[in-house]
Order: C-alpha cells, then structure tokens, then sequence
C-alpha cells in the first residue's frame, strides 16, 4: 500500500478545484467587481451629489468598515455552530441590498445606511464562506483552493474599477448610472450560491474506515466547543492592540480618494487611479508573505508602514496629478503587504484553537481603529491649507514612527525560534 501512497498524494492535488471552490470564487470576483466599482465613486456622491462635507465621508466608511469587523469577531468564533450556506447567502444579499440603497440614495443619510448594511453582509459571510471552501478540498491542495479564490476575488477588485471607467466613459459621466450597473454583478453574486452544495452535518461519531486527521479534526472540535475559556496569549494581544491603536491614524481609503478628487480628478481618473492602487496590492501580497517566511514578521510589517507613511506624507504634499498616481501606487504596497502578514502573524503566536478568537480580536480593534481615524480625519479635513493636507500629513508622521520602532524593537513580539 505504501507504494500506492505518492500517486493518491497526487489524485488529491489535482482534485482541489471542487464544486464549492469554483462556485465560491465566482461568487467573490462578481461581488468585489460590484464593490470596487462602486466604492471610488462614494466620495464624489457624497460631496458633490449630495453635498455632505468632507467629515460624512469619514463617518460613512469609518462606520461602516467598524460594523464589518465587529460582525467577523462574532461570526468567527460561532461559524462552526451554524449552517454555512444560509449564512452565506444572507451575507452576499445584505450586500446587494446595500448597494441598491447606495444607488437609489437622494441624502448622504442613505448613503449611510446602505454602506452599512452592504459591511453586515461582510462580516457575517467571510468565516462561514471560508469553511465551505475547504470542505471536501484535500489537506495537501487547501492553499491553493484558497489562492484560486483569492485569486478571483483580486481580479474582481480590478475588473470593477475599469468597468466603472467605461461606463462613465460610454454616458458622459453618469454617477448614478454606473451605481446601478454596480448592483447586476452583486445579484449575479447570491444567484450563484444556488450552485454551492453544503455537506450535511457530521456525525457525532467517526465513520469506520475514516481518515484518522478527519476523525482527529471531529474530536479536537467537540473538545474545543466544550473546553473552557483560556485567555489569549499576552504577545497575541500585544499585537492585537498594536494594529489596532495604528488604526487609529489609518482612516478609510474613501478620503484617500477624496484627495485625488481635491487634486483635480475626474471622475474616471479616480476609477483608473483605483485600478491601479489595486493592481500594486495584488502584486505584492504574495512576495510579501512569502518575505515574511524568511524574516520576522514585524519587520516586514514595518515595510508596510514605511509604504504608508510614504504614501500619505506624499499625497498630502505633492499637487500634480502624475505624482500623486505614483504615491497611491506606493500606498497599495502598504495594503497587500500588512493584510496578510498581519494575520499570519498573529497566527503564527496563537495556539490553532483560538486562532478565531485572536483573529476577531486583532480585526475588531482595527475595525474600531479605522472608525475613529475616519472621524477625526473627517473632521480635519478642510483645516490649515485644506484638502485633507494635515490628516495626511500627521497620520504618514505617524507611521514612520511607527515603521521604525517596529524595525528596531519588533523582535520582541515574535514567536520564539524566528529566523533573525
């Protein structure tokens, strides 16, 4: 049997594109086109549609990025007690509600309302999509079912801007045309769940002839759900609120654009700019976790704050149209190299049975970061020379502080044995 082993090794790899996994992925590029072509047009809406001061933008994304996190803490930790595909399906749908809202919106009230409920739909579907994607996936293929779909997803982030570009182009500029264009793919997105196939519940005792991890996998569950509470490791929640207290200068990406909108960008340079800031967080994500294999995390989380703080520094300096381009190019560096590495981190201090405690823990706080950082930079927006020159200003001061004292002392909250 045992020279049978390496062939079955390889039926397993090739058999990691299931039903779920193609479905799924489908699913997410058909949702992130309708949110990212939707989400750069937001600030124009606000301030130049409806005429909402630059703080409603802030308190808008802020609440509503605030509200998705605080849903992933809850909804990892409960994912397993629950049926997954329902949760599924009531996530995407919230979403597609979300933008119907946005889209039909005549006040920024509406706006907000909208942007919140399309987060819900967020924070409630991403623990229990991520589970039905590895059912039924072998254990040696589970990271590339997992890349193809983030795969699709990215592609999806970049074909919604681009979308956004044409349509603008093709009606003149028509806002609420391309709004409501957004809201096809996000009902294409919960049609497709149709095609997603939920196991049926597991069996309280193994299956003769099971595999023994699987067998494992049920028991080490059951004792996981009826163990008691431990606390999280004190390096876990140090990072935890780390991330979450440089949240707090890192406000929502819709005042970003407002800046590009203060400079002089149409609305289709906005969408292209967009394009592009998602390209360069596409194309650094996976060297960046691949980086952080090699060298401490917190160093290469420092990276991305140098990112940032350059990104920001820059954009609140800098006039011309080419240079800002650049330094929002820049700026993506710091969001494809801190999401993934961040959570490998806090990943890599925690023990496998509380990793969604940790995570929720590290993502609610950054939530509640963000919230705060859209207020305040909302609110100084229009201060000294303006067009949000001193929020970003004094948040990429900030993080270069950050960066540094990350690079020089970060050592300390990596796990033992970290290659230097």
């Amino acid at each position: 049997m045992a020279g049978h082993e390496p062939a079955a090794a390889g039926r397993d790899r090739s058999r990691w594109l299931t039903r779920n996994v193609a479905v799924l992925s489908g699913v997410s590029l058909a949702q992130d086109a309708a949110s990212e072509l939707m989400y750069p047009l937001l600030p124009i809406l606000l301030t130049s549609v409806l005429g909402a001061p630059a703080a409603v933008v802030g308190l808008v994304e802020g609440v509503a990025e605030g509200v998705a996190a605080a849903l992933k803490y809850v909804s990892g930790r409960i994912s397993d007690r629950v049926g997954r595909k329902p949760a599924i399906t009531a996530g995407y749908g919230l979403a597609a509600i979300g933008k119907v809202l946005v889209a039909a919106a005549s006040v920024w009230g509406m706006v907000l309302v909208g942007r919140v409920v399309d987060r819900v739909g967020k924070g409630i579907r991403g623990a229990p999509r991520d589970a039905l994607l590895a059912e039924g996936v072998p254990a040696p293929a589970l990271g590339r079912a997992f890349g193809f779909h983030r795969a699709a997803d990215t592609v999806g982030a970049v074909i919604g801007p681009l979308l956004g570009l044409a349509i603008l182009q093709a009606t003149g500029g028509d806002i609420s045309t391309a709004l409501w264009i957004a809201v096809v793919p996000a009902v294409l997105s919960v049609l497709l769940i149709g095609f997603v196939r939920e196991a049926p519940k597991r069996r309280q005792a193994p299956v003769a002839g099971a595999a023994p991890h699987a067998a494992g996998s049920d028991r080490a569950g059951r004792e996981a759900a009826t163990a008691p509470r431990t606390p999280l490791p004190a390096r876990v929640r140090w990072v935890a609120a780390m991330l979450g207290l440089f949240a707090l200068v890192n406000f929502p990406d819709a005042l970003i654009l407002l800046r590009l909108d203060d400079l002089g960008f149409s609305a289709s340079g906005l969408l292209a700019a967009y394009a592009l800031f998602n390209l360069a967080n596409a194309a650094i994500a996976y060297p960046a976790g691949a980086l952080s294999d090699r060298w401490p995390r917190s160093r290469v989380y420092a990276l991305g704050l140098a990112c940032f703080a350059a990104g920001y520094l820059g954009l609140g300096l800098v006039t011309a149209s080419w240079a800002a381009v650049l330094l929002l190019v820049l700026y993506g560096g710091f969001a494809g190299i801190t999401e993934g590495v961040g959570r490998a981190w806090i990943s890599a201090l925690t023990p496998p049975a509380q990793r969604g405690h940790a995570q929720g823990l590290a993502q609610g706080l950054g939530g509640a970061g963000i919230l705060v950082a859209g207020l305040w930079a909302g609110l100084l927006w229009d201060a000294g020379p303006g067009g949000g020159v001193v929020p970003l200003v004094l948040s990429g001061t900030v993080a270069a502080a950050c960066a540094v004292g990350l690079a020089a002392f970060g050592r300390r909250l990596e796990p033992r044995g970290t290659p230097a």
